[in-house]
């Protein structure tokens, strides 16, 4: 009698596809890409918009379904990192089950920003174990960061992301035009993270937001040279995510100005957006860095320029050393026992750094107050 197996391996690969594109006045009942996949037979969508997409544009979304013949369940989601919790997933996933949806062919519709497109990913990530979703972001944040990778989640017992999915959208669909009612601060948190691409890879978009940033900022990048910009961060953000999409390696570039942010983040008495804390991060690391004579003198000085030419006003007070070593510490875990902390080498260049101390740390900080001083002197 043959001996009975005592291992088996089973191996399978999953093919992920799908689109970023620019999709004009998403709302206009000529612009079909809401309807993807064209199936005639759904009829129906679950769609979770922000509450303040739908204050501006309620009527315009309830004739684009009325006009094709569109059963769809709005779901009015307020969208601030306050409301990226379970509470909020669980709130979500209750109005989806009482309007059941086809699992293949009527994806969920997030409409909203990182908050929103996260927390809807989450749900179509678990919802009878995935279902397909179409990400529309309408912040700048949402358009050059959350909206176009496959990172869904919610906070979970005081930390940002504990819980969360690996999930791809079927499509992202961009429409600048969300970004003229942006207030001006919410341009500028979005804005951080096109400088943390610039600083840690692209030498050429440093240049382009050094020539056209701060027009971009003003015009909420509605002309040409707004547009050329985004595209460009964009295209950057999906060479670094495409061959990394699931975190199989654990030193990413786009991690830079993520390390110490997290802290600053989960400390709500500071009431940072996520792209204010990022900011905050990068001015701390860009110190370390010129510590350990990573940049030049010019080229640090080109950074802080940049951000006054940009409009940015740094508010310091939430720093601190201690909580920025404990955030460190918590990234280590993070990331599987190494710091892994990118460092820009150059501007547009990128070095991981390991060996990060709290007196490092303390040297930037105290560097950067010594800045401030000298500004406004």
């Amino acid at each position: 009698m043959s001996a009975l197996p005592r291992t088996w391996r089973v191996t399978y690969e999953r093919h992920i596809e799908y689109e970023v594109l620019n999709s004009p006045d998403v709302f206009c009942p000529e612009n079909a890409d809401l309807l993807y996949p064209h199936n005639p037979q759904q009829t129906r969508r679950f769609v979770v918009v922000d509450e303040n997409v739908h204050r501006f544009h309620a009527e315009r979304i309830r004739l684009y379904f009325l006009h094709h013949g569109i059963d769809a369940k709005l779901f009015i989601f307020h969208g601030g990192e306050n409301d990226k919790t379970i509470e909020s997933y669980l709130a979500m996933a209750r109005e989806l089950d009482a309007f059941p949806i086809h699992r293949r062919d009527e994806p969920i519709l997030a409409i909203g920003g990182g908050v929103l497109t996260d927390v809807a990913g989450f749900l179509a990530s678990s919802y009878r174990r995935s279902v397909p979703h179409i990400k529309v972001p309408t912040t700048l944040m949402g358009y050059v960061d959350a909206s176009i990778g496959i990172k869904t989640g919610v906070n979970f017992d005081g930390n940002k992301n504990r819980l969360g999915s690996f999930e791809a959208p079927q499509k992202t669909l961009l429409d600048k035009s969300f970004l003229k009612t942006l207030p001006r601060r919410h341009i500028l948190n979005g804005v951080a993270e096109i400088i943390k691409l610039a600083v840690i890879k692209d030498a050429t978009l440093f240049d382009l937001l050094e020539r056209n940033g701060a027009h971009s900022i003003e015009t909420h990048f509605q002309d040409e040279r707004g547009g050329e910009v985004l595209d460009r961060a964009i295209s950057g953000m999906l060479e670094e995510l495409q061959p990394n999409l699931f975190e199989d390696e654990l030193a990413r570039k786009v991690d830079f100005g993520h390390t110490f942010s997290y802290g600053l983040e989960t400390h709500p008495e500071a009431h940072l957006l996520h792209g204010e804390a990022v900011l905050l991060d990068i001015v701390v690391s860009m110190l370390i860095a010129r510590q350990r004579e990573l940049l030049s003198i010019d080229e640090t000085d080109r950074f802080f320029h940049l951000l006054a030419a940009l409009g940015f006003s740094l508010d310091t007070s939430p720093l601190d050393p201690y909580l920025l070593w404990q955030s460190l510490e918590e990234r280590t875990y993070h990331r599987n026992g190494l710091q892994r902390v990118p460092m820009p080498q150059g501007l547009g260049g990128c070095v991981f750094l390991n060996d990060i101390t709290l007196d490092e740390i303390q040297s930037a900080y105290g560097a950067l107050m010594n800045r401030m001083v000298v500004r406004h002197e």
